[in-house]
This record gives C-alpha cells, sequence and structure tokens, in this order.
C-alpha cells in the first residue's frame, strides 16, 4: 500500500510542477496578446493619415485604374501571397485553417500566384496542399521584430516583380474575434480598390486648410502606396501573432483545466488510499491488543 501511496504522491508532485508551467505560458500567452494588440490600435492613427493622404491625392489627380483586365492577370508573375502561420506548437489546427483558407481562396485566381509563407509550420502545410511557397520569413517573437520583417517582404515582393507592370498582392492570416479566438481573412492590397478609392476622395480634409500635392504626382503616388502597404501587412502580422497567442491561451487554460482535475481525482485517491492504510494499521494495532489481551487472561490462574 506504501508504494502505491508513493507513486501518487509523485504524479501529484509532477502534475503540479506541469500546472506551474503551463500557467506561466498562459501569463505570458495574455501578456503577448496585449502588446499585439496595443500595437494594431497605435497603427490606426498612421493608417487613418495614410488614407487621407490618399484621398487629397485621388481627388487632385482622379482615381488609380484598378488594371485587372484579363489581359494583364495572365502575365506570369504578377499575383502574390503572403500567409502569415506560426512557428509554435501549442496552437491547435491554426495553422491548418489559415493554410486551407489561402488554397481555396488563391485556386479561385486566373493564374498560379507566387507565395511567400510567415512560419515554416505553415510553409509546410501549404506545400502539402500542392501550393509551394517561393520564400519563407521568421515569424516575428515581439512588436519591434515585426517591422523588420515587413520591410524584408517589401524587399522580395519589389525585386522579384520589378520587370512587371502589373502586381497583386494578396495577404492571408487569422485575425483576433471575441466568439471563436481567430478567425481567417483575405484581404487584396494591390492594385487599389477602385470602390476604396472613391470612398478615400468622399472623405473631408480634416482642416480648413486643403492640402496641395507637391513635385510629382507619380512619385508621391508610390509613396503613399507603399506606406499603405507596409501598415497593412503590419496590421496582419500583429493581428496574425494575436491570433496565434490568443489560440495558446485558450490551449493552456483548457490544459489548466484538465490538470486541475487531474490533480483532484488523484489526491482524492491518494487520501482514500491513506486512510485506508491507516485503518488497516489500527485494526492491526486493534487486533494484536485483542490477541494479547486474550492470552494474558487465560494466563492468568
Amino acid at each position: 500500500m506504501s508504494n502505491t501511496t508513493a507513486s501518487l504522491r509523485q504524479q501529484i508532485s509532477r502534475a503540479g510542477d506541469l500546472q506551474s508551467v503551463v500557467r506561466t505560458m498562459k501569463a505570458v500567452a495574455a501578456s503577448s496578446i496585449g502588446q499585439y494588440e496595443n500595437s494594431v490600435r497605435a497603427l490606426a492613427d498612421y493608417y487613418r493619415t495614410v488614407e487621407v493622404g490618399l484621398g487629397a491625392y485621388l481627388r487632385e489627380h482622379g482615381l488609380v485604374p484598378s488594371k485587372t483586365g484579363r489581359k494583364q492577370q495572365t502575365v506570369a508573375g504578377t499575383t502574390a501571397a503572403v500567409v502569415f502561420g506560426s512557428d509554435q506548437g501549442l496552437v491547435g489546427r491554426f495553422n491548418d485553417v489559415v493554410a486551407d483558407y489561402a488554397v481555396k481562396t488563391l485556386a479561385a485566381l486566373p493564374t498560379k500566384p507566387e507565395v511567400w509563407a510567415v512560419g515554416e509550420r505553415v510553409h509546410a502545410r501549404l506545400e502539402d496542399a500542392g501550393l509551394a511557397p517561393v520564400g519563407l520569413f521568421t515569424v516575428p517573437n515581439s512588436v519591434k521584430a515585426i517591422t523588420p520583417l515587413v520591410g524584408q517582404i517589401l524587399v522580395q515582393s519589389e525585386s522579384r516583380h520589378s520587370h512587371s507592370e502589373v502586381s497583386e498582392l494578396h495577404l492571408f492570416y487569422n485575425r483576433p474575434t471575441s466568439g471563436e479566438v481567430y478567425t481567417p481573412v483575405g484581404q487584396r492590397l494591390l492594385p487599389l480598390d477602385e470602390s476604396w478609392q472613391s470612398k478615400l476622395t468622399e472623405t473631408p480634409w480634416p482642416t480648413e486648410l486643403l492640402p496641395e500635392v507637391m513635385g510629382g504626382g507619380t512619385s508621391i503616388l508610390r509613396a503613399l502606396v507603399r506606406e499603405y502597404v507596409f501598415v497593412s501587412l503590419f496590421r496582419a502580422c500583429a493581428e496574425s501573432l494575436a491570433s496565434e497567442n490568443s489560440s495558446r491561451l485558450a490551449a493552456m487554460q483548457r490544459a489548466d483545466k484538465n490538470i486541475d482535475e487531474l490533480l483532484e481525482a488523484l489526491n482524492r485517491t491518494f487520501h482514500r488510499l491513506r486512510q485506508s492504510s491507516i485503518d488497516e494499521e489500527l485494526f492491526d494495532v486493534v487486533s494484536g491488543f485483542e490477541a494479547l489481551s486474550s492470552e494474558h487472561r487465560g494466563a492468568v490462574p
């Protein structure tokens, strides 16, 4: 019986150690979620500034043609996609969900796109689905690491598409939600959507002094579009990382609950066995006492 209780003590100790690790990971994930969500909120003002600038340019020079005709879509290498995933585990079907959504959406395009994967796990998932990425980027481990990643994506995109007249860029990532933790979303960044451009032209300038576009119009447009793409990539990456940590937090919460239930069952079994052992020892003492008492009474003349 003592060997059984000793084994239970070891199991309880190991479960307690595991629970400490799980709760530490819960705290880290919760803290990371807050950082990435704060970065998205902080980026909203800059994104709004870029939109206002684009609106001012479009009001003065007119809408930019979307250039999505069938003839231009057949140009090789003009369509690209960036899929944000995860490099770490304990995120459930995080990578499967976004990869399946990207594969399904890109399959409807008239040409096969060039895909860049952010994360080794989603890279492998895309390869298994027959959509082998042409590039692989490491998932950032902090908010500060997002900007260098976005810079790498922009450099790779511009270098591979500098020879093309038309560039179409899609983003796929998981966005945080309140009910289901996250949901996969897709966004076409380029070419600029004409309905979105029209909406920007209707947005009033925030001050009474109307702006004036200085210098060459094309260079100003390129600068504004570059900032728009940068902000969109940064926001997509930050939301993906927030979703990843939300998924990990949910997994850790389930693990914490399961460990609590396991500890409760182990402690209940341990106390039952310990009480049973104590009862047996008491019975042995009582039986021994009764046996000695009987012998003593039998020895008295």
